[in-house]
């Protein structure tokens, strides 16, 4: 991919703070990355594999938080977010406290270097921050491979990895996590067509935890 600014933490800092004065002036949370659609897919695969509603989940570049407060409304109780950016953290909070939840643990993190109370999580949820990472100009490779170990650190053996992405095709997602990773399953995306092909703009992968 090209080097781009939304690989970096000053464009995500810049971008929340806009964010958090429009929540403040008219009570906006902000775009939903993928759309709405994208966490009604994550919500009902987790429903329909009966993950136990005590599972600890962890949002990877949280933003917003809005994806938490959803799990959160449809019954799951261990939830954290994280994010490098501390403006992420502060719309999310006020988004959180705006709908009255009080069970989502939100910290400023940055999943490159995580903290050592960072571990043990049964799931983690990706969307678009593998995406962004990928864009970073600084050394994108092997931010990509810190982000796989990072990802090993933090989920337990047997974990679920929930990943959305438009950047990366199945094919590619699958050789970026062969380390450590299975797939489970592919979970159906819009489709498109063009030129007679017919193509997915986003992918959304399960991989469990070797």
């Amino acid at each position: 991919f090209s080097p781009s600014v939304l690989g970096t933490r000053e464009h995500w800092d810049a971008a929340y703070e806009r964010e958090l004065q429009t929540f403040h002036d008219i009570g906006d949370a902000g775009e939903i990355w993928f759309g709405e659609e994208s966490m009604v897919r994550i919500i009902r695969w987790l429903a329909k594999q009966k993950v136990p509603l005590d599972s600890s989940v962890l949002d990877i570049g949280t933003g917003n938080g809005v994806l938490l407060v959803e799990l959160a409304k449809s019954g799951y109780t261990n939830l954290t977010g994280i994010d490098y950016s501390p403006s992420a953290i502060q719309l999310s909070e006020k988004v959180r406290e705006k709908e009255g939840i009080s069970n989502i643990k939100l910290k400023v993190e940055d999943f490159l270097a995580p903290s050592a109370e960072l571990s043990g999580f049964e799931i983690c949820i990706d969307k678009g921050t593998f995406d962004a990472i990928s864009l970073n100009p600084d050394d994108a490779v092997g931010r990509r491979k810190q982000y796989v170990k990072s990802l090993c650190s933090v989920l337990k053996p047997e974990g679920l990895f929930l990943i959305t992405s438009c950047n990366w095709t199945k094919e590619e997602l699958l050789n970026e996590f062969r380390e450590g990773f299975e797939l489970l399953e592919e979970l159906p995306t819009p489709k498109f067509c063009f030129g007679g092909r017919i193509g997915n703009s986003v992918t959304a992968l399960v991989f469990q935890r070797k």
